[in-house]
């Protein structure tokens, strides 16, 4: 199982792009007239859901553009109590380097949420291998080290950066973890399921904790699964099923976890989540959510699925912990957490939303 260093002066080091996202909320942006700004990212998430919920030290390496809009969200990593290390780009006050914004609307009833981009001249796409001392960052130590498939999908050099960094914090002792949040959007621009899949590959070769559903499985890494439109959204069957595929073709990786969202409406769904590690598999209960954002669930998922780890609860708890805190992210507004170790621990273990007096 997982070899986890029980002390360092960093518990979580994220690596990927901060970002920005602008929502609009029930009104879509053909027709907004004002939106709410929400600095995001899918690997920066999990450090703030870890540092600012369940006080663990953590950090961000990423991009930083020296420019108002870096300000902010600079300002906001502080506030979530994450440790920046930043590579600082100077923008030219005319067309960049950016920060990338992302534009949502959050649906409502029959109508889905609608997510595009606006990444152009990205910074965090510049990245490259040697713009981070991983030595002097981790010279303290270092115990789990995180990354995900949409920095991997950025360019050409930061899924090399995303190799090198999780090469040194291996070196370091620390657990490796990869969340695949396949984004065809982005693969397409990078290159296509091909491209995808020739370099998630090769990142997951160096990963010892897998995040991701059966699409990001088969689309991300090519593995063989049965046809997801004709399966039941929160059946675990379809999940894993695949993992004999994962445990011959990637033996390094020890384990696998995802959550299950069976969608009836944009404000309605069904939760649950799904472990499978050491030969054993494992469901968090199901329940259902009343949805206010539902951007971030899965990052919140990820963040108490890896405390439980840290904290050195068993995978099962660990699961029940990941999907509790995923649960309660999608009740606040933003990407990252507004719950406490105490609300999450206590859904968890079989808690209510009756009223605390």
């Amino acid at each position: 199982m997982l070899k986890i260093p029980t002390t360092g002066a960093l518990d979580f080091l994220a690596l990927g792009a901060l970002v920005h996202r602008l929502d609009s909320g029930v009104i879509p942006f053909r027709k907004a007239t004002e939106c709410k700004i929400h600095v995001s990212g899918g690997e920066f998430n999990v450090a703030a859901n870890l540092a600012d919920c369940f006080r663990l030290t953590t950090g961000v390496a990423s991009a930083m553009v020296d420019y108002p809009i870096g300000d902010l969200i600079a300002e906001r990593v502080r506030a979530m109590g994450v440790k920046p290390f930043y590579k600082h780009f100077e923008h030219d006050g005319v067309t960049g380097p950016n920060m990338a914004t992302v534009f949502s609307d959050q649906g409502k009833g029959v109508r889905a949420p609608v997510v595009f981009y606006n990444r152009c001249n990205e910074a965090a796409a510049q990245l490259k291998p040697g713009d981070f001392d991983w030595k002097s960052i981790f010279a303290g130590g270092i115990r789990w080290f995180h990354s995900g498939g949409i920095f991997s999908a950025l360019s050409k050099t930061t899924p090399e950066l995303v190799i090198e960094g999780m090469v040194a914090a291996k070196a370091a002792g620390a657990v490796i973890s990869l969340d695949l949040n396949f984004r065809a959007k982005l693969w397409q621009i990078s290159g296509g399921l091909a491209t995808a899949q020739t370099t998630l590959r090769r990142i997951v070769e160096h990963v010892d904790v897998l995040i991701g559903n059966e699409e990001d499985l088969q689309k991300g890494l090519g593995l063989k699964g049965p046809d997801m439109e004709s399966k039941c959204k929160i059946d675990p069957s379809a999940f894993f099923s695949m993992m004999d595929d994962v445990a011959k073709q990637i033996p390094n990786v020890k384990v696998v976890a995802t959550t299950l969202r069976d969608v009836h409406s944009t404000n309605s769904h069904d939760w649950s989540a799904v472990c499978w590690g050491n030969g054993q598999t494992f469901q968090a209960p199901t329940c259902h959510l009343d949805i206010l954002d539902r951007v971030g669930g899965g990052d919140g998922f990820a963040a108490g699925f890896i405390y439980g780890l840290l904290t050195g609860k068993s995978l099962d708890q660990a699961l029940r912990l990941g999907w509790a805190h995923g649960a309660m992210l999608t009740t606040f507004p933003g990407d990252t957490t507004m719950a406490t170790a105490e609300q999450v621990e206590a859904f968890a273990q079989g808690g209510s939303a009756r009223i605390q007096r």
